[in-house]
């Protein structure tokens, strides 16, 4: 579009529009409960592992409700595009390249105070200094290769889903 909208989700869906780094979405309708909802990806390295049943397990025992999932690969666009705020960082390429090398699980998850909650559940980006017991801890290998992405702000959860799910996939 010349006016550097971008739509996300189905048109039908579109109700307002939101900012997100420096661009202007048309947001979803789903998109107006972002307080009680987060996103958050199952990473290439924790499927590879096996590991996608356990992290469920500790998500939703934890009181997470999932709203909306799939098991998908990333393609090299979607992951330029979903990662485009680390562009500059020396790690991007690398880290294109990690998250489209296998399948990932995307999904959209439900709780009181969903960020907030679900940050302290993954446990700090880098597992050697994450707290004992959360999911980066159990199951993640590196810095690099943390297992698990989770949004870090409300705005941000809602655009990430945005990214990964239409309206009609939200339930």
């Amino acid at each position: 579009m010349g006016d550097n909208r971008e739509i996300l989700g189905n048109k039908s869906d579109h109700i307002e529009t939101c900012l997100f780094m420096n661009k202007t979405y048309f947001c979803p309708k789903f998109l107006q409960m972002t307080t009680n909802r987060t996103f958050t990806m199952i990473k290439p390295d924790a499927v590879e592992n096996g590991n996608i049943g356990a992290i469920l397990e500790k998500i939703t025992s934890a009181g997470f409700k999932i709203v909306a999932m799939k098991y998908t690969q990333l393609s090299r666009r979607d992951a330029e595009k979903f990662y485009e705020i680390h562009i500059e960082r020396q790690f991007f390429a690398d880290l294109v390249q990690f998250m489209t090398r296998g399948p990932i699980v995307s999904a959209i998850l439900e709780k009181e105070n969903a960020v907030d909650d679900f940050r302290a559940l993954i446990g700090a980006t880098n597992p050697a200094e994450a707290a004992e017991g959360t999911i980066r801890k159990l199951f993640a290998t590196d810095i690099a290769e943390n297992a698990v992405h989770g949004s870090d702000s409300d705005e941000n959860a809602a655009i990430e889903g945005a990214f990964h799910f239409s309206g009609r996939e939200i339930y």
